[in-house]
């Protein structure tokens, strides 16, 4: 039976009109392909980070609204100096001498998290200790919360300069990210110290010094 009434040429039809599968990445909003360099919206919720395509994106940029969505901006500071005396760093509990900061909406408090081997580990800032911190600093304060986070690089013994910069969340976890597959023994090895170098040193070309942002 070759018929249009053939199930089997109806299938055939049906498969020969889909088209191909695409090999690019999709909107996690409306499955409309994006390119490889894309924007996210952080779903304050369960703190998860979203692909999206420009359209959807905008969708989520209002300043204050009160939306499950927050759009990341493309937002780069670096702050004056080293608001953290090695003393402070100590008081706030963090193991190693690089961590992110970011304001969660949710739980409404400011919350810190460090990368190591298995990811981002968070850390319980004791209470009083970073908002004295931010009383000395208040442009420590201008985080839009949820979607942006000071990064912090303390000086270590190998060298390793003192570095402060506000960035866009999802670079946080893009750091985090490239340091789960580099790490290696104890202290993350060569290959590791070399991604921290390359993407502090790219934070240090795009951000804008705070005495200079408008």
């Amino acid at each position: 039976m070759t018929g249009p009434g053939n199930p089997l040429a109806v299938l055939g039809r049906v498969r020969g009109s889909r088209p191909a599968p695409s090999t690019r990445e999709r909107c996690e909003m409306c499955a409309e392909d994006i390119e490889e360099r894309h924007p996210h919206v952080v779903d304050v919720v369960s703190r998860g980070l979203l692909c999206t395509c420009r359209p959807c994106y905008l969708l989520f940029t209002a300043e204050g609204a009160e939306l499950r969505y927050r759009a990341v901006p493309d937002r780069y500071l670096s702050f004056p100096g080293m608001p953290f005396s090695p003393g402070q760093w100590d008081e706030l509990e963090i193991p190693v001498g690089l961590a992110f900061f970011f304001v969660n909406s949710v739980l409404g408090r400011t919350v810190a998290f460090y990368p190591g081997p298995a990811g981002a580990t968070e850390s319980e800032l004791p209470l009083g200790v970073w908002d004295s911190i931010v009383e000395a600093n208040p442009a420590l304060g201008t985080l839009a919360p949820d979607v942006e986070a000071w990064i912090v690089r303390m000086p270590d013994r190998e060298g390793a300069r003192a570095a402060c910069h506000l960035v866009p969340i999802d670079r946080c976890y893009e750091l985090v990210g490239g340091l789960r597959m580099a790490w290696r023994g104890f202290d993350g090895g060569q290959e590791a110290r070399a991604l921290l170098d390359a993407f502090f040193a790219e934070l240090a070309e795009r951000s804008t010094p705070i005495g200079r942002a408008p």
